[in-house]
């Protein structure tokens, strides 16, 4: 009792705040990101990988058939058939013969076509949890901003603790999509409340920066070791191992948010939040909120698309489906430290336009990828970017609102989390027909383009207007008082 009642004063627990929304953070990342390699392989297992019986064994053909070396699911190899004796064949018979490898490439598959009716499957699934964090975003900013941010972070935290442990034992295409839908509701809990509450704490401009970027760590690190954890383990341990890590960080996170702040009952706000309609038709919230969309798009198509187009063109591993993810997510925990620092002393707008200029180039230097190496680091010029974009763009949000409305910050970011949502359904979406049918190469060069040709809003974003009825603080004592801009 001597350690919760340390923790709950002030200053103590101003920082398990950033804690507790390092793990929210944490959490959405890195369940967002161990589906990534293991879709592609998992889905394919599902749709060719039949059970083998007796009578199956009595047929003329059967396959293809994924075979794994270490006796789980994990690296994709050719298709073999069963033969007419009943017995499997010593060689595989490649319904497709690709002269992009050689056929004894055990990492390769030669059913290209195959991979390309996966993209579709794969970027439904991917796209379902931002569809239904979308839906709920609105809902839940108008919420926290009636009951305040601890309730809607706590239900959040129990969300994802259920949805990881049922991902784990999902084994079919129609579990996975339910259970991915039911994750973008703790998702939307654990970011809007997040950042609210983030921003409601640390009103100071630098502070709310420093708080954030160290939020967005959380995501960062989630996002890093999402991929290469969760193929590691699919590949070595089984599908469950990487969903009951995040099942165990669920409730270690919200055991300690609970503990500390007790959301057992409503929270008074202070002053009524600005409507969401009205935040809507702020330019300078949409400009942002647009910034933001492009760069989470960029993140969601390569995620998408990325690992079967690997799988076609280059012949990896399971493992390093993942792996070249990693340098993405290493690259934006470095960017929005650095950034989130110091974007209010440069220019938080001249941050996000160079940051939409980087994300684009480096897309369209995807189509010119020859091996693995080239593609590790032009992910990290990825990460790197949109780290610039998110830690500059969000704090300068919570400002807007400070400067041009009423301090209640729930709805505000709602349209973030919005954005980003929307960001993530257009990728896959979108991404993976355009990659089956006009190829990766081209799918890149479009996104790419369209981050480029819309940073100069950016420029827009530079010494907004001050708003009707500005809400200030006045000193360090949390009192609040309305004044009237000229």
């Amino acid at each position: 009792m001597g350690l919760l009642a340390w923790l709950r004063q002030e200053p103590q627990e101003r920082k398990v705040v950033v804690v507790v929304v390092f793990t929210a953070f944490f959490l959405d990342g890195f369940l967002l990101s161990a589906v990534v390699p293991v879709l592609p392989s998992f889905l394919y297992s599902i749709d060719h990988h039949p059970i083998i019986t007796g009578e199956n064994l009595s047929s003329s053909t059967v396959g293809p058939v994924l075979l794994q070396s270490s006796g789980t699911l994990g690296s994709t190899v050719g298709p073999v058939l069963l033969q007419s004796s009943g017995t499997l064949s010593s060689t595989a018979t490649p319904l497709q013969h690709s002269p992009a490898h050689k056929p004894s490439d055990p990492n390769c598959t030669e059913d290209r076509d195959q991979l390309d009716s996966e993209n579709i499957k794969v970027g439904v699934l991917l796209a379902s949890k931002p569809v239904v964090q979308l839906i709920t975003n609105p809902f839940i900013g108008s919420l926290t901003d009636r009951i305040g941010y601890h309730i809607p972070l706590c239900t959040g935290f129990c969300v994802i603790f259920i949805v990881s442990t049922l991902f784990g034992f999902s084994s079919s295409f129609i579990l996975l999509l339910l259970v991915r839908s039911g994750q973008g509701v703790g998702g939307s809990c654990l970011c809007v409340s997040g950042l609210g509450l983030a921003a409601d704490v640390f009103k100071e401009d630098t502070e709310r920066g420093r708080a954030i970027a160290s939020s967005l760590s959380g995501l960062a690190l989630g996002l890093m070791g999402g991929a290469p954890v969760g193929s590691a383990l699919y590949q070595y341990v089984g599908k469950p191992a990487p969903f009951l890590f995040s099942a165990a960080m669920a409730a270690l996170g919200g055991g300690l948010h609970f503990l500390i702040f007790k959301p057992t009952r409503k929270e008074v706000q202070r002053e009524k939040g600005t409507p969401l309609l009205t935040l809507l038709r702020d330019p300078y919230i949409l400009i942002a909120a647009g910034s933001v969309c492009l760069a989470a798009q960029a993140v969601a198509t390569l995620e998408a698309a990325l690992p079967l187009w690997m799988m076609k063109t280059m012949c990896p591993s399971q493992w390093l489906l993942g792996f070249v993810f990693l340098p993405d997510s290493l690259s934006y925990l470095i960017a929005s430290n650095i950034f989130g620092s110091v974007a209010h002393k440069i220019g938080r707008w001249l941050c996000a336009f160079i940051g939409m200029i980087l994300t684009g180039t480096s897309l369209i230097s995807f189509g010119f990828c020859t091996n693995i190496y080239h593609v590790m680091v032009l992910n990290a010029c990825i990460g790197f970017s949109v780290g610039i974009v998110d830690s500059t763009v969000i704090p300068l949000m919570g400002s807007l609102v400070d400067l041009r409305y009423i301090p209640v910050y729930g709805t505000v970011y709602a349209i973030f989390d919005v954005a980003v949502c929307l960001g993530f359904i257009i990728g896959p979406a979108f991404g993976g027909p355009i990659a089956a049918s006009l190829d990766f190469p081209i799918l890149v060069a479009i996104v790419g383009t369209v981050n480029i040709l819309y940073a100069p809003l950016c420029v827009l974003l530079f010494r907004p207007l001050r708003g009707q009825n500005n809400v200030r603080r006045a000193g360090k004592n949390n009192h609040v008082f309305t004044i009237s801009s000229e």
